[in-house]
């Protein structure tokens, strides 16, 4: 459940914007809403498509320049040591195929996940010593890996620091750290990716009067896909990157982009920031979770079409197996909270199985925030060890409360929107008594959906879309446009691609639209013909035979006139009640159903035959009998008590069956009734 929102705008501001630099009202708006206002920034996010601030002004990087510059001079053996993400392999084969251009003697070193884990670690560092290595280059990591580093250096190998993950109150025993949010650190732009470091850093190898635009040209593909891989703002630095990216991977000189390319089904379509983070980047991540992050480098670099196509079709498969083993994983979770509702009733959901895969977790854990709204953790338990990984909703800091917990952990990071511990299986328990002990002392914020504007249905058109393409590339701090089209009836539901999709039609006023719900059946859809409906919405528009023509993409749906604010409040009232927090007798009394509205809900659910959707539109169904969502949860539960229905309700879909019921029910049978009132005498 998400609490829509809509973006604050200065109308002034907008205006002012719209004049000065001619364009169009709803694009100042946006920019205003992005906070994009003075005439500088402006100009620089719009059409700022080949500066780059000055690699220099990043701390450390003329001893790394000079420190590499002598290795390659000296012809000593240099490890680029990478990470087995999107930015790590993309870091690692871009400044890899740039040293190897410039004659160094080069190699490149990927960790497993499985086995070794995130950066730099000993048997690695012993390895790289007996293949006579000298000099060590971090991308994507090594801000942390003070042992490490030191273990290197007493071997006498120097190591030269990239990274762009914060540093801990110890730097590194390096030759050079560029870490751009070191606090000594007076770079103009900090929010660069590894890659766009690594990127960076060529750029002051080639020196003061280095060719910007040539260097674009031969590496912006790599540097693109990394940068949108990890999500980092699509403004500034960022940005003139992915655009320059965005041109070159659909015609890339790298047959290894080429081939994930067309082995991703992307060939002959516009590359986007969009297919780029839902379908290339899942391929390269897949590699990385299953062990195949040596290849895909591999891949990225070879000049063997052959090669390069092989390597694809292996990650394709991989990314299959990956989706396969996240569902897997998901089912089973699911499965456990139709048995075990309070699961998702905690303030962070903790959930564990074991021997998950721990390259999926991740995934798994956001999965399961964006569905309930509220952090989430997914642990597997293992014999040699329980890792974990987290993910967490805007506003409340996931690795503070797991910090909280961290005498009860192994080993722990992260930054406040995700974490990964380890943990012994004795202590699980504990743990997540203890990090929702800590979820009290802090307010826990409400899930958001985010939209731009609103927009009149009338003002929708193909001419819109081709305004709002002077923001793109979109992604992370310049996310696609989001609108609301409110108070919108439901005049027709059709079915499209084998009844996987839903083509809706939407009118008001005398305005009818259509629109694309993907992903969507008919059976599943919770919404009648005649419904208003707030719908979030994107906007694109497709061509065919020449003929240009709007698409509206529904994202999210809501009843129309929804108190979202009061249906919140009663759920968080009702979830308080069952985990035993304690709560006022009024908050008591606001729960307890009378047998009347016990009545209303069981007539209701009799004449319908059970129901099959959620609680929420259920309660929306109802909203004529003024039932709270909270009463209404207790209802039903006292229904499921005295075996007068059967509730099945999972991440996906919600069951409510009646049950064949002899005689009378008496309501003061109910366990959760009868606790409400023992409550409510105490309070």
């Amino acid at each position: 459940m998400k609490k829509w929102t809509v973006a604050k705008l200065n109308k002034d501001r907008a205006v002012a914007i719209s004049t000065r630099h001619e364009l169009p009202m709803l694009i100042a708006m946006l920019l205003d809403i992005r906070g994009i206002t003075d005439d500088e920034a402006i100009n620089d996010f719009l059409y700022n498509d080949s500066v780059l601030s000055d690699p220099f002004d990043a701390k450390d990087m003329d001893k790394a320049v000079d420190r590499i510059k002598r290795a390659i001079e000296d012809f000593e053996m240099i490890c680029v040591y990478g990470d087995f993400d999107a930015d790590g392999v993309t870091s690692t084969a871009l400044l890899y195929s740039y040293l190897e251009a410039v004659g160094a003697n080069v190699m490149f070193y990927i960790p497993a996940r499985e086995g070794e884990g995130y950066g730099m670690n000993k048997d690695a560092v012993n390895l790289l010593y007996e293949n006579g290595v000298k000099l060590i280059i971090t991308v994507d990591n090594g801000i942390a890996a003070v042992e490490e580093i030191a273990y290197a250096k007493s071997l006498g190998i120097d190591t030269v620091v990239t990274d762009h993950h914060v540093p801990n109150s110890v730097l590194p025993d390096a030759k050079a750290i560029v870490d751009l949010h070191r606090e000594d650190c007076e770079s103009s732009f900090k929010e660069l990716s590894g890659v766009g470091v690594a990127l960076k850093l060529v750029m002051a190898i080639e020196g003061e009067y280095s060719d910007c635009e040539q260097i674009l040209e031969n590496y912006s593909d790599l540097a693109c896909l990394g940068t949108v891989g990890d999500i980092v703002p699509l403004v500034g630095d960022n940005r003139v990157i992915v655009k320059n990216g965005l041109m070159h991977i659909g015609n890339s000189d790298r047959c290894g982009i080429n081939a994930l390319v067309e082995e991703s089904g992307l060939s002959n379509r516009k590359i986007t920031t969009g297919n780029i983070s839902f379908t290339l980047v899942p391929r390269i991540n897949a590699g990385g979770r299953l062990g195949l992050s040596k290849k895909t480098v591999s891949m990225l670099l070879t000049d063997d079409e052959e090669i390069a196509y092989d390597i694809a079709q292996e990650l394709c498969e991989d990314n299959t197996t990956r989706q396969l083993i996240e569902k897997e994983i998901l089912d089973d979770i699911n499965e456990r909270i139709k048995r075990n509702p309070s699961i998702v009733q905690n303030r962070i959901i903790v959930v564990c199985g074991e021997n998950w895969h721990q390259g999926v977790i991740g995934i798994v854990a956001s999965r399961i925030k964006e569905i309930y709204g509220k952090p989430s953790i997914v642990i597997s338990i293992d014999d040699d060890g329980c890792r974990a990984s987290g993910r967490s909703v805007k506003g409340f800091s996931l690795c503070d409360a797991v910090f909280a917990c961290s005498d009860l952990l192994t080993q722990f990071g992260g930054h406040p929107m995700a974490v990964g511990f380890g943990i012994v299986r004795e202590n699980i328990k504990a743990f997540i008594d203890a990090i929702n002990d800590y979820a009290k002392t802090v307010e826990m914020p409400a899930h958001e959906l985010e939209l731009d504007c609103k927009l009149n249905p009338a003002q929708l058109s193909v001419a819109l879309v081709d305004q709002l393409s002077l923001l793109e590339p979109y992604g992370a701090g310049n996310p696609t446009p989001l609108f609301g089209l409110y108070n919108m009836e439901i005049v027709d539901i059709h079915e499209v691609g084998g009844g996987k999709h839903l083509r809706l039609s939407l009118a008001r006023a005398d305005v009818v639209i259509s629109a694309m719900k993907f992903s969507t059946t008919k059976e599943s859809f919770p919404y009648y013909i005649g419904d208003k409906v707030d719908c979030a919405v994107t906007l694109d528009k497709n061509v065919y035979n020449n003929v240009e023509s709007l698409s509206v993409i529904v994202r999210d749906m809501r009843f129309s006139a929804l108190d979202e604010d009061a249906l919140l409040y009663s759920k968080e009232t009702f979830e308080a009640f069952c985990r035993g927090d304690v709560i006022s007798r009024e908050q008591c009394m606001e729960l307890l159903p009378s047998r009347e509205e016990f009545a209303v809900v069981y007539r209701f659910l009799r004449k319908s035959d059970g129901f099959k959707h959620s609680v929420e539109v259920l309660h929306k169904r109802l909203n004529s009998a003024k039932i709270s969502y909270g009463k209404l949860r207790v209802i039903l539960e006292s229904m499921n008590e005295l075996s007068l229905v059967e509730i099945y309700e999972g991440m996906y879909d919600t069951s409510i069956k009646l049950c064949e019921v002899e005689g009378k029910v008496n309501l003061d049978d109910s366990l959760i009734i009868s606790k409400l009132k023992e409550v409510s005498e105490n309070a």
